[in-house]
């Protein structure tokens, strides 16, 4: 089978990426032919034959004229339609798998590649991993940044909550633009032009079937992890929050309760704007962005990770990653989170949003060591897709 995969970022970036070139490792593993499109740019990891990549958009940088013109850039991408023209005609896949083209590839890329099909009759499959909410929210979040709190105003098409409450980059200029964005393209029907939508989670499925037009495309299959995650012999005394500093994961919680929990040591690792707030207190010991082994080791060796999310996190791989490596998650009970933790099991919920509780349950599990080890057993033989078993069943879904 070819398969090409859509991206608007063809180098390690995010979630996102490493999604897709683990998937697409896989996929070539078992035979099958990968080739990607996106956007050109230094650091760009995979490509296709033709070297056919949109032009990169710097949105922080560029020439004067480069910026006047990405707002509609953003919105339509004529070039993107016609570079993904050439990596059709010449690779002739059976499926696209389309994950993040907001902004920088657009939906454009969708009416390409319904215009390929239907000028030359292949029943190539489009298939779309939804790494977000983009499909009815604007800022993709279902949240307010500006306020701090989960939004769904602009489900059932109500766009005009975005640019009201500015939410995008706080800006009503940039929201203005969202606004517009889902108004044309949610107005053009193009995304029932998509053949099967892959959710990460059932809250995402069942936010996202609020549009009679995804119901019967939507199928909820949680994201993998690696499956040579290591668990530690001997746990160490500290609990660990790893990811990005920043107020929609709860940090601002989570440093509330670090400053109550005087007798329990903290380690941060990641980045963000919220770096700074660690500063000051001395059971916090930040050691900076973390990646590969060095990671592993520290949270296969936490008492437990914690995940204070307060808005609609789908299926962190942060909270997978942690479960797999034999460590207990207390984590918000939000979004998808519940999803992956059983609570009292392999971790703890606690009320998103509710700093007291969130407190009450870190004591709980730091105290007592008897549930630690009970939760440390039931993670151990907790069992998530490996990237093998989840290519699997992706695999019947490309086949329709």
């Amino acid at each position: 089978m070819k398969i090409l995969m859509v991206n608007k970022f063809l180098y390690p970036n995010g979630g996102s990426e490493t999604y897709m070139f683990t998937l697409g490792e896989q996929l070539t593993k078992v035979g099958h032919e990968v080739q990607y499109f996106g956007m050109e740019h230094e650091g760009r990891v995979v490509g296709n034959r033709v070297n056919a990549y949109t032009s990169d958009m710097n949105f922080h940088g560029g020439s004067k004229l480069a910026k006047l013109t990405y707002p509609l850039k953003t919105i339509y991408s004529g070039e993107a339609r016609k570079k993904l023209r050439l990596v059709l005609e010449d690779f002739q896949p059976d499926v696209v798998h389309l994950n993040n083209f907001n902004y920088q590839l657009t939906p454009s890329v969708i009416l390409e590649v319904e215009a390929w099909r239907k000028q030359t009759g292949r029943s190539c499959r489009m298939i779309y991993t939804a790494h977000d909410y983009q499909l009815v929210c604007p800022n993709h979040m279902l949240y307010r940044p500006e306020e701090g709190r989960t939004c769904e105003a602009c489900i059932g098409g109500h766009y005009e909550s975005c640019m009201k409450h500015r939410c995008i980059h706080g800006s009503r200029a940039r929201s203005a633009l969202g606004m517009l964005e889902a108004k044309y393209w949610n107005g053009r029907n193009t995304y029932a032009l998509i053949d099967r939508i892959i959710c990460c989670s059932a809250f995402m499925k069942e936010k996202l079937d609020t549009n009679l037009i995804f119901r019967d495309k939507t199928v909820a299959l949680h994201n993998f992890v690696a499956d040579d995650l290591p668990q530690a012999r001997e746990k160490r005394p500290y609990v660990l929050y790893f990811g990005r500093f920043a107020a929609e994961k709860g940090m601002d919680m989570l440093l509330a309760a670090c400053r109550e929990l005087t007798e329990v040591q903290f380690v941060f690792a990641g980045s963000g704007s919220m770096e700074g707030e660690l500063a000051g207190a001395p059971n916090v010991k930040y050691v900076g962005f973390q990646q590969g082994d060095a990671l592993k080791k520290l949270i296969a060796e936490a008492r437990f990770t914690v995940y204070p999310s307060v808005w609609y996190e789908n299926c962190p791989l942060s909270v997978m990653e942690s479960i797999a490596s034999g460590t207990p998650v207390i984590g918000a009970r939000i979004g998808g989170i519940p999803e992956l933790i059983e609570d009292g099991k392999t971790g703890l919920l606690f009320e998103s949003g509710n700093v007291q509780e969130l407190t009450k349950q870190i004591r709980r599990l730091w105290d007592d060591a008897a549930l630690r080890a009970s939760c440390e057993a039931a993670c151990r033989a907790q069992h998530f897709d490996t990237a093998e078993e989840y290519a699997r069943k992706l695999l019947t879904y490309y086949a329709g």
